[in-house]
């Protein structure tokens, strides 16, 4: 297939089930968030299931802190399938990895960096899917930059990791369209789902060594910095439009969030509903700081004023 593709937006969320795809090499999967646990699930769905599972080990979530398992784990229990979780990639723990004499391996948000070592260990190369249009947005949140800047297009790259973030050659690529109304939940959804059909496609060449690959071009490289935790706040200086693609990219994680005062007292109120239209960002549904999710109307008409635009 061509290094670039189209996709649609309208792509079924499973694929027809059919049995184990016995021609692929043995691979290793890496991965430990839930894009990764979709896209195990979309390659288990047309047979495609790794040699062996590496995820991050369990650790505590929640305000009760209770060590819980990552999602990829969790699918790996489900399908019986090897997993390793090492807190690190020391060269014991690649020793370990070595054992399973895969192929190739593929990456779908670990969250370690790759020891050079460990990325010369597989004989046909680590593949890394990264949800941009490489070298566009290269790093940690893709996704939420092409959000907040108010891209109308996006996609997912397959690249041939280098030690260098993001820099490796590309071996495939298809465009993603952006609604206006995408958040970044559904966006990752149209992603996982187009990043999921792309391995599909064009694993029958990495597994079998003939796939090729283009150099990225760096003086058309941009950066996608991983997000602070202020990233989601909605200032006096943001316009409609920033507010909305600042909402769009950042409710889910790390949280949208304006000053509101009254009677001299500032508190600090999370945005838990709004809509854009006609160039109006209307808020719909706040959780103000120590109190329960409401309507914004009512908020307001508790004699609060937003610190807004």
């Amino acid at each position: 297939m061509s290094s670039t593709a189209s996709i649609a937006m309208t792509i079924p969320f499973t694929m027809n089930k059919k049995p184990s795809d016995n021609s692929l090499p043995p691979f290793a999967f890496f991965g430990t968030p839930k894009v990764a646990r979709d896209t195990l699930t979309f390659l288990s769905e047309v047979g495609i299931e790794p040699s062996v599972i590496i995820t991050n080990a369990p650790a505590p979530k929640g305000r009760g802190r209770i060590v819980t398992q990552t999602q990829v784990a969790e699918f790996a229990h489900t399908h019986y399938l090897p997993i390793f979780t090492p807190p690190t990639l020391t060269p014991e723990h690649i020793k370990e990895i070595c054992s399973y004499n895969c192929a190739f391996a593929i990456v779908v948000a670990y969250g370690k960096i790759f020891p050079e070592t460990l990325i010369q260990s597989f004989p046909l190369g680590v593949i890394n899917v990264h949800y941009s249009l490489l070298p566009k947005y290269r790093g940690a949140s893709p996704v939420e930059t092409a959000l907040v800047n108010g891209e109308t297009t996006t996609g997912v790259s397959l690249q041939y990791m280098k030690k260098a973030l993001d820099e490796g050659d590309i071996i495939a690529s298809v465009q993603v369209p952006i609604a206006q109304t995408d958040t970044s939940r559904e966006l990752f959804e149209k992603l996982i789902r187009a990043g999921a059909i792309l391995l599909r496609d064009n694993l029958p060449t990495i597994s079998g060594g003939t796939a090729t690959a283009r150099v990225q071009d760096a003086n058309m490289a941009t950066y996608a910095p991983k997000i602070q935790k202020d990233a989601g706040y909605l200032s006096e200086h943001d316009d409609a439009l920033a507010s909305w693609n600042k909402y769009r990219a950042y409710s889910e994680r790390p949280g949208v969030y304006f000053y509101a005062v009254r009677d001299g007292k500032r508190i600090r109120v999370k945005v838990r509903g709004a809509t854009y239209a006609h160039g109006v960002f209307t808020i719909t549904r706040v959780t103000p700081e120590g109190k329960s999710e409401q309507a914004y109307n009512d908020f307001l008409r508790a004699g609060w004023e937003a610190q807004l635009f």
